[in-house]
């Protein structure tokens, strides 16, 4: 019997990806569709970068360049950080964390099957949070030494703003304003 949650058990399958020939434009048309914040980019199947909204912003949109005629493959981060679907759940913040990155392709035999977010991992971090609140009281460190150090990056609940300092609250992700006026 298997008691450990991996990467399979929590990625989204099914990742929006696009040609490295398309344009930037098609891009933010396909994840605008699929609701989504980045898309991965392939070539014969095989991811070979990502592109993030902040990618479009920054390096097309703030320089005046028209993503019709600016191929993804320009602005594409690679190679893409990835993340095997056996791999543990604690692998993946690690990779998050040291590169400072909020998604992780899932590749399996050089083939992209799937993608996990910060926002995946959130989502079983109630379970997450019960290990560390163990882990506190049998050290003594006391759960709250730990919620000082955890920040995430993205958009905060409460006011709508982009913050590289969110902390979870009551099942929220809010920046440091925000957590002051819920106190």
């Amino acid at each position: 019997m298997r008691t450990e949650v991996t990467i399979r058990d929590i990625m989204s399958i099914n990742p929006v990806m696009i040609s490295k020939k398309a344009s930037v434009m098609d891009a933010a048309r396909e994840m605008k569709g699929d609701g989504v914040g980045s898309i991965i980019i392939v070539d014969n199947g095989k991811p070979v970068g990502i592109v993030t909204e902040s990618d479009i912003l920054r390096k097309v949109v703030a320089e005046g360049k028209y993503p019709s005629k600016i191929s993804v493959e320009e602005i594409m981060s690679c190679p893409p950080v990835t993340i095997s679907p056996e791999a543990k759940i604690e692998e993946a913040i690690k990779i998050m964390g040291a590169n400072k990155i909020r998604r992780l392709p899932v590749v399996e035999n050089e083939k992209l099957v799937g993608m996990v977010t910060q926002r995946d991992l959130l989502q079983i971090s109630p379970m997450l949070l019960d290990v560390v609140r163990e882990l506190a009281s049998i050290t003594g460190s006391g759960e709250n030494s730990y919620r000082k150090r955890v920040f995430l990056h993205g958009k905060c609940e409460g006011c709508g703003m982009l913050s590289d300092r969110l902390v979870e609250v009551d099942g929220r992700l809010l920046c440091e304003s925000c957590t002051e006026s819920y106190k």
